[in-house]
């Protein structure tokens, strides 16, 4: 009980021998429990201070020292990654821009090509616009010439 850290009493002791209490008290078992009373009262509360503090402060500057083992490792793994996925960027812009000024090059030259037979239908319209004009003015012509003899011929 002592070894493990347990308060010793004669009723713990007892409960642990599986024994009564009454025997605890007998000369010959009485002192090894008192001497380890003692030995427990004197050196507990100072000695497992100090062992505890001790390791305390060991297992803090090993837990600071893992943190900054995992916080160089965290940012050596970051960049790592950045640069990475800088490069995959890279990549993907050049490839994108690539297809995507093919892409404009291809519309703007059908567009071109849209114009330019807009602009020739545009000229062949015009051409018979002007002709159809010059139809009709005929037609007018002509038409005024009819009525003028049907009128004389009344």
């Amino acid at each position: 009980m002592e070894q493990q850290g347990k308060k010793i009493t004669h009723a713990a002791v007892a409960r642990t021998a599986g024994v009564s209490t009454w025997l605890t008290y007998t000369e010959g078992i009485r002192e090894h429990i008192e001497a380890a009373q003692q030995r427990q009262h004197t050196t507990t509360p100072y000695a497992r201070t100090r062992s505890t503090t001790a390791t305390l402060r060991t297992e803090l500057e090993l837990a600071r020292q893992e943190i900054r083992t995992l916080k160089e490792d965290r940012d050596r793994m970051r960049q790592a990654i950045q640069h990475q996925l800088g490069q995959q960027l890279d990549t993907l812009d050049t490839r994108y821009l690539t297809e995507r000024i093919d892409e404009l090059t291809r519309n703007n030259q059908r567009l071109e090509d849209s114009l330019q037979q807009a602009t020739d239908d545009n000229h062949r319209l015009h051409a018979r616009v002007g002709t159809l004009e010059t139809d009709l003015a005929a037609a007018r012509t002509s038409l005024r010439r009819m009525i003028r003899e049907e009128n004389t011929n009344r």
